[in-house]
């Protein structure tokens, strides 16, 4: 059976320089490559009346429900590659919103019988790409948040986070930062 991986790309520019390091990244990958694009899609944070449909569905156990399109894809998932650009210390709204959708009890995390959840996620690996125009000043706001998602909620074993920053400040040399990060990927692919 051919690796699924599922291609979560967050970036809005037709130029995104994150964009471009997901791509080299996911060059060499073999198999079946998903890409959700959750501006494209539509994606809106979960209000009540979508709240209301997705915990019917949930309560229902109707795992199929249209409405649980997103935290299937991502449970199936045997690899996971975020493309998020670091905007206002964080990640753009459209990751957050994905990731409204796709933290579903009985779908992609389960809770033990101390309340304590567990990850039903194939996934092994997620890898977050990101890139800054100046310092990313702390990482808990962007990946560490989704890491602590992995390994709290989702249980994926292996975080992989790779950064090109400092992209407009006075002087970058934009292809050499974004070459290292690129060099990085290698060494670990």
């Amino acid at each position: 059976m051919p690796m699924k991986t599922l291609f979560i790309n967050t970036c809005v520019r037709d130029d995104s320089r994150t964009l471009r390091l997901a791509e080299y990244y996911m060059k060499d990958l073999e198999g079946e490559i998903t890409m959700i694009e959750p501006v494209k899609e539509g994606l809106k944070g979960l209000d009540g009346e979508m709240l209301r449909i997705r915990d019917q569905a949930l309560n229902e156990k109707d795992y199929d429900h249209p409405v649980l399109k997103y935290a299937r894809q991502f449970a199936e998932a045997d690899r996971i590659i975020i493309a998020a650009p670091y905007w206002d210390l964080s990640f753009p709204a459209a990751l957050k919103n994905y990731i409204e959708r796709i933290n579903c009890v009985g779908v992609t995390f389960d809770y033990d019988e101390q309340g304590r959840p567990y990850g039903m996620c194939r996934a092994e690996k997620l890898v977050y790409i990101t890139t800054a125009g100046g310092y990313i000043i702390d990482d808990a706001y962007g990946y560490g948040y989704v890491k602590a998602l992995c390994d709290s909620f989702y249980q994926i074993g292996t975080t992989e986070y790779y950064k090109a920053e400092g992209l407009d400040l006075p002087g970058a040399d934009i292809e050499e930062i974004l070459k290292k990060t690129e060099e990085q990927m290698t060494k670990n692919l």
